[in-house]
């Protein structure tokens, strides 16, 4: 008997501490440990600093450490499958973009990775295409169109992602233009194409190719939005110009997401502290000169957007022979 009561004490005790244990863990504020939040893109790039300026916020917000991880490779699918194979507690984040979880997901075929395997928290910002040539290149959009007509198949496009890869497709066959996509890995290799004369034209971000429009070593012909842009007041958009309704918002954007299955209150917790960043007048001003747009959103909004520009992108997939 003495022996049973023994065992009952010892198992009361240990029940009640688990309980109390659990109970406690329950009631500590996520989070309660370093945070990473990975960019699928190396550092230095648009997408890096707004990580970067996100992650101090939240870094200094939380006051816990956010620790920046750049994963670059294949177009965001190397950072997007190491994050969907991650636990799903909120302390793995992913800078995810509209290549990562759109194009990706529609175009290549060897991604162990799907939309799906994410949950969505907030949009964080977009960022205005372009269309850019050589500084000895066309000086205007029509000027482009024509020369291209009048040489099918000898131009040359690039692009450094699918998204813009895309958009340059298109604005090539809506003007009646047959040229060879050139694919690159990343936007560096795109400027360095343009800059050597490699490629004619290209349709990419803003940022790394601002210091050479301004020392006029590139031009830039037109914007894919009519989105304003600070840095370039007076770009026109490509579809006043040419009159393509069809590239009258084409723009790449970036939210922040976590592995399926996230607990809801730590999604509600990063996501008040991206809206509060997004929010922030400094950060947006410090963003604007890259022709980044800061924003947010709700989780059902962002999801709402990865469903309608999927619908939107995949013919345009289909019909541009890009899927692999």
């Amino acid at each position: 008997m003495r022996l049973v009561l023994g065992a009952l004490v010892v198992f009361a005790t240990f029940t009640w501490e688990h309980a109390t244990a659990q109970s406690a863990a329950q009631g500590q504020v996520y989070p309660v440990r370093p945070v990473r939040l990975v960019v699928p893109f190396p550092a230095g790039g648009p997408t890096d600093v707004l990580a970067r300026v996100l992650g101090q916020h939240m870094s200094e917000k939380w006051e816990q450490s956010v620790v920046i991880e750049n994963r670059p490779g294949a177009g965001s699918a190397v950072a997007a499958a190491a994050v969907a194979r991650a636990d799903p507690d909120g302390y793995t984040l992913l800078m995810a973009m509209d290549t990562t979880l759109v194009m990706n997901p529609l175009a290549m075929k060897t991604i162990t990775y799907k939309a799906e395997d994410f949950a969505p928290i907030s949009l964080a910002a977009s960022n205005t295409s372009i269309l850019v040539v050589p500084a000895n290149g066309a000086k205007t959009v029509e000027e482009l169109i024509a020369k291209g007509r009048a040489n099918p198949g000898k131009l040359n496009y690039g692009a450094g992602i699918i998204t813009t890869r895309l958009g340059a497709f298109l604005f090539s066959k809506l003007a009646g233009i047959k040229a060879v996509s050139v694919p690159y890995n990343g936007s560096a290799e795109v400027v360095r194409a343009l800059l050597d004369g490699s490629i004619d034209y290209a349709v990419d971000g803003i940022a790394p190719h601002l210091p050479h429009i301004r020392d006029g070593k590139l031009r830039a012909l037109a914007k894919l939005d009519s989105k304003p842009i600070e840095s370039l007041p007076d770009l026109e958009p490509l579809d006043k110009l040419a009159k393509m309704p069809e590239l009258a918002d084409i723009s790449t954007w970036v939210g922040v997401v976590a592995p399926v299955g996230a607990p809801r209150n730590v999604i509600e917790r990063v996501r008040e502290a991206v809206v509060q960043a997004t929010n922030n007048a400094e950060i947006r001003r410090k963003m604007a000169p890259l022709g980044i747009t800061v924003t947010n959103s709700t989780p059902e909004e962002f999801a709402a957007l990865i469903k309608s520009e999927s619908k939107r992108w995949e013919p345009v997939v289909r019909e541009s022979g890009f899927a692999n």
